[in-house]
């Protein structure tokens, strides 16, 4: 089977060339890039030399030659391309946010000032979260060619460690879910803004975006779908991501009130962890453990340890680590994925997997690199 990756020597799209040649299923690639067309992709990364060499074309010819296309383009140019894959009757998959909201234009204009040109594609397009719509992708996979959005980076590891809390209705109705992000620089693209220059941001973490972030609208969709599930309405977001002076990794801290209290207050003094606290945990966290059972890239970490970053590198796992705050009100819940793979590339990779029937783990399955 031929791959063929569109927008080839971005971050997403060189890390989607290293996942996509150790996949058993895939054959070869096909890569295209507006930037370097036609010089070879490991004159632009030199890491893949004896291993991988493919001269970039035009996508039009990376299209016609493909099985499967990738698009790891900017945001609002990926839907001629779309088109043209679902003519040709291909899966596409889509990394930028054209595809994440389905056909709700109101909401992608709103935040990506762009509008659809071609309502009806978005119609028959999937959010591509494997873990929350496996089923309809399957399902669409079986009717046809597929436009698959895939989840950004932030909506991913915290929609991950909301979803069980929310869909089993723990979370207190009204009460505003707190996603606080921490991003390494790579978030930001190969071309990156000022703020992301080593000057700028070695040897400092910063939020950006705050209140402004266009994750926001994608995090907020995906609380309510769950929530719905829990019999409750969608709770209020509040959103802030910063930026840490690392290369790869997203760190979610998730605070959601939840709708039954254990106070441990004596005389307005917090007291330590007390054993009812810890019994609610270790009860919640089993929640969590049965919910994401015959999920093959969530692990629910045991009492004790903490996610963090640099045990999901180069991987596509999210852990997630269980708490309950000392007041014994608020749930609060700790993701760590790595933004290029289960972020961007990896998650890809794996709706691939699911569209064509593949193992879901292939080519996914590597040990995260802890150093």
């Amino acid at each position: 089977m031929i791959a063929g990756i569109i927008g080839a020597t971005g971050y997403a799209g060189a890390e989607l060339v290293r996942l996509l040649s150790g996949h058993p299923k895939i054959d070869s690639l096909c890569l295209s890039s507006v930037s370097f067309e036609g010089e070879n992709i490991e004159e632009v990364y030199p890491n893949f030399l004896g291993r991988i060499s493919c001269k970039l074309q035009k996508a039009e010819d990376v299209i016609a030659a493909s099985d499967v296309v990738f698009s790891a383009l900017p945001h609002g140019v990926g839907e001629p391309f779309a088109v043209a894959c679902m003519e040709r009757k291909i899966h596409y998959i889509d990394l930028s946010a054209d595809f994440r909201f389905d056909d709700d234009e109101p909401v992608y204009s709103a935040w990506y000032g762009k509008q659809y040109k071609y309502p009806q594609l978005h119609k028959n397009s999937i959010y591509g979260l494997v873990e929350l719509n496996r089923q309809k992708i399957k399902s669409l996979a079986e009717k046809g060619a597929v436009v698959i959005g895939n989840p950004g980076c932030y909506p991913t590891g915290g929609s991950l460690g909301a979803f069980p809390a929310l869909a089993k209705g723990l979370n207190r109705a009204g009460a505003p879910v707190i996603v606080d992000a921490v991003t390494g620089v790579t978030g930001g693209g190969r071309e990156p803004s000022r703020s992301f220059h080593y000057a700028e941001c070695a040897d400092s973490v910063s939020p950006y975006k705050v209140a402004s972030h266009r994750h926001s609208p994608e995090i907020a969709r995906n609380l309510a779908a769950m929530s719905a599930v829990g019999g409750n309405p969608a709770p209020q977001l509040i959103f802030t991501p910063r930026l840490a002076p690392v290369n790869r990794g997203i760190l979610s801290v998730i605070y959601i009130p939840l709708k039954e209290q254990w106070c441990v207050n004596v005389n307005n003094v917090v007291m330590p962890l007390s054993s009812e606290i810890e019994a609610k945990t270790a009860e919640i966290r089993e929640l969590y453990r049965a919910f994401y059972k015959d999920e093959p890239f969530v692990r629910i970490l045991p009492a004790g340890l903490t996610a963090a970053t640099n045990r999901v590198r180069q991987s596509n796992y999210c852990d997630i680590s269980v708490h309950i705050d000392l007041n014994g009100s608020t749930l609060i819940v700790t993701t760590a994925i790595d933004n290029m793979v289960k972020g961007a590339a990896g998650q890809a990779v794996q709706n691939m997997n699911v569209l064509f029937g593949f193992e879901e783990k292939s080519g996914l399955d590597a040990i995260p690199a802890l150093f």
